[in-house]
């Protein structure tokens, strides 16, 4: 029997937007790291309304299924992570240890970062009013930060911004998701501000990624933090 001209040209579009699917699924298992949907539809000769309407079905195939992998949105970016449900499953097959949550400062810099990016180290310290280079350095380790260029300024000084490995730490598609803070104008009002962005990261963070320290090596000491920074 043969298929009305309707219900095959339907079966050709699920056909073609199940191996579009197929394809992001491999480019995105391949990389292992975020991949931008512009890129993605560059590659495969499609629109990128398209990779975003075949990833939007994807990730509600994967929730449906209860699924071991998450498609999750970065920004402008794809990537492909593992559910948190089985994140102890995976630390015991992998023999990985829970890498500690983040402290009250490491928290307070971050927030700064987030909020008023890009920022220098001199930023973050006026806020903070304390030596914030250890804090900014273990943050970029954790790959939750990473310089952005530098302030057309004397001296040149780096700045920093938030990472992908932040939005999906802390569960958010974009820097959007974070709510607005009042009166962030100016650094005083800023430090005012400060303690409900803390607040809100804190009841957002999820598993930190995993980071590893080699035999031998010890934690990183952090001398001059909490020191005044001399301004």
């Amino acid at each position: 029997m043969e298929l009305p001209v309707d219900g095959q040209l339907e079966i050709d579009a699920e056909a073609k937007l199940r191996n579009l699917e197929c394809a992001i699924e491999a480019i995105l298992f391949v990389s292992g790291e975020p991949v931008r949907q512009a890129r993605i539809a560059a590659a495969l000769g499609v629109e990128e309304s398209d990779v975003e309407a075949a990833a939007d079905r994807m990730k509600g195939q994967y929730a449906f299924e209860r699924r071991g992998i998450r498609l999750v949105n970065l920004d402008d970016c794809l990537q492909l992570c593992s559910s948190p449900e089985y994140a102890d499953c995976i630390r015991y097959a992998l023999e990985t240890r829970s890498p500690p949550r983040l402290s009250q400062p490491a928290l307070e810099v971050l927030s700064i970062v987030a909020y008023f990016q890009p920022v220098t180290r001199l930023y973050v310290e006026q806020i903070r009013g304390v030596d914030s280079s250890y804090t900014l350095g273990l943050l970029h380790d954790r790959g939750l930060i990473e310089p952005c260029g530098r302030l057309p300024a004397p001296g040149r000084p780096l700045q920093y911004r938030t990472t992908h490995v932040f939005l999906r730490t802390f569960s958010l598609q974009s820097l959007g998701e974070l709510p607005d803070l009042p009166r962030v104008e100016s650094i005083d009002d800023g430090r005012e501000g400060i303690q409900d962005a803390i607040f809100e990261l804190r009841s957002r963070e999820g598993p930190m990624e995993e980071t590893r320290i080699e035999p031998g090596e010890g934690p990183r000491k952090g001398p001059g933090e909490g020191q005044s920074s001399p301004l």
